[in-house]
């Protein structure tokens, strides 16, 4: 019998949930010399998203919710570049490094896990005006861009500019932007201690949403009850209505609504990765690969695909719907890609790849300090419960144990001595006190 003389090539294309944890269950797995896995994304550490509400907020440490891709998959090759196509009939794969070389990676098995990126609507000024909340950066961004509105309003004389600075304006009603607009708000709640002349009732957050609820992901009871919730804490709610216009940051709203706000956070859905356009793959209505039960890309049982770019059947609703996907959240993405990793080897070693069925944990939203949702275990949860049990959930999920302590440890010192509420503004332009200098 012949035997193979190089071990085989598994490359996996994104370093998010479903490329860390499928690259940590085949390092883990993999006999020595069985195959070898390289990793390519464009940043080089996985970002857990559930917690970038918390970071912005000044809840966890910013680095805390990021993992080093190096640090953890020892046994891997890790590539920082990024994607640009992917010909799956020569079996190549072209990536652009940082330095803006272009080169050309083969394999023998391929997992795409490129995720998803904000999906943004044709409305004037949203491009120049919004900014999303997916990235680690956005998050610290965020941060200190609301503070510094606080430190800008407190100094300014115009009552209308400081009317607009202290506007601020969330579009989406899902789990990102439900859990980002609550944890700010509170953030800026918690701020006004420390201004002399802006109260907690100076300052304005506004929700948009076009359906006509929020929370989708929870049962429709608990979305009334968060909105009613936000509403008491002074958070104007817009459902079933849609944004028409940012332009100069002056909002338009189909309703006929319309205020100047300085920060406008999109949250209103994701699309799969358009790398998938620059391939051979086949993809369904919305953009995302076609996948099978087993979590193979449907004709090419050789590539794997997971998470918010896959199209992967919902085999505990097909029965009444047979069109039924898994939705594009965290728990099926960190779900698939365990079972995707034992599905590879399973594949390596001869046999026959088993099917991921989804049994659904629920879904738990944080609002902010000490107040949450949850819809988990046939249980309706509210208020310092459901906060408790979202911490504890997304502890859990979060890779490493490293990160783990961490975290928990950014709790117990919040905790003791609250939350940092302080602007580091600066880093978002690094240079304009040497460039002030230059000229002076």
């Amino acid at each position: 019998m012949a035997v193979k003389s190089e071990p085989t090539r598994i490359l996996i294309l994104g370093g998010g949930y479903v490329g860390l944890y499928t690259a940590l269950g085949l390092q883990k797995k993999l006999r020595a010399n069985e195959a070898s896995v390289t990793v390519v994304d464009p940043q080089p550490h996985m970002t857990y998203q559930p917690f970038l509400p918390e970071a912005a907020a000044g809840s966890i440490e910013p680095r805390h919710v990021v993992v080093p891709l190096r640090r953890v998959l020892r046994r891997c090759h890790v590539l920082t570049a990024r994607v640009t196509s992917i010909e799956n009939e020569s079996k190549t794969v072209t990536v652009e490094a940082p330095d803006g070389h272009i080169e050309q990676l083969h394999y023998d098995v391929l997992v795409v896990a490129l995720g998803s990126v904000a999906r943004l609507l044709p409305i004037p000024g949203l491009a120049e005006q919004g900014i999303a909340f997916k990235t680690i950066g956005e998050a610290i961004y965020l941060r200190n861009h609301v503070l510094t509105k606080l430190d800008e309003a407190a100094s300014t004389l115009d009552p209308e500019l400081r009317k607009r600075l202290l506007t601020f304006t969330v579009v989406g009603g899902g789990f990102a932007g439900i859990e980002a607009l609550a944890e700010l708000e509170d953030m800026t709640r918690d701020a006004t201690r420390y201004y002399e002349n802006i109260q907690p009732e100076d300052i304005r957050w506004v929700l948009v949403e076009a359906a006509g609820r929020i929370l989708p992901e929870v049962r429709e009871t608990l979305g009334v009850w968060t909105a009613e919730q936000l509403e008491k804490r002074g958070i104007e709610v817009y459902l079933s209505t849609a944004a028409k216009s940012f332009e100069d940051g002056h909002v338009v709203l189909s309703d006929g609504t319309e205020f100047d706000s300085d920060t406008i956070i999109w949250t209103a859905g994701v699309k799969a990765n358009p790398v998938l356009a620059e391939s051979d793959l086949p993809r369904d209505k919305r953009g995302r690969l076609q996948a099978t039960a087993a979590l193979q890309v449907v004709g090419h049982p050789e590539v794997w695909t997971a998470g918010d770019i896959a199209s992967v059947p919902d085999l505990s609703r097909t029965e009444g719907d047979p069109t039924a996907t898994c939705p594009p959240n965290a728990q099926h993405a960190v779900r698939q890609a365990r079972h995707l990793a034992k599905n590879i080897i399973t594949v390596l070693r001869g046999g026959t790849p088993s099917d991921y069925f989804h049994k659904n944990l629920g879904a738990v939203a944080g609002l902010g300090l000490h107040k949450g949702v949850a819809d988990a275990m046939k249980l309706k949860i509210k208020g310092f419960p459901a906060w408790l049990f979202h911490r504890a959930y997304h502890v859990k999920a979060m890779p490493t144990f490293n990160r783990k302590v961490r975290i928990m440890l950014d709790w117990v010192l919040g905790g003791l001595f609250r939350r940092e509420t302080v602007s580091l503004g600066q880093i978002n332009n690094p240079k304009e006190e040497f460039d002030r200098a230059s000229r002076s």
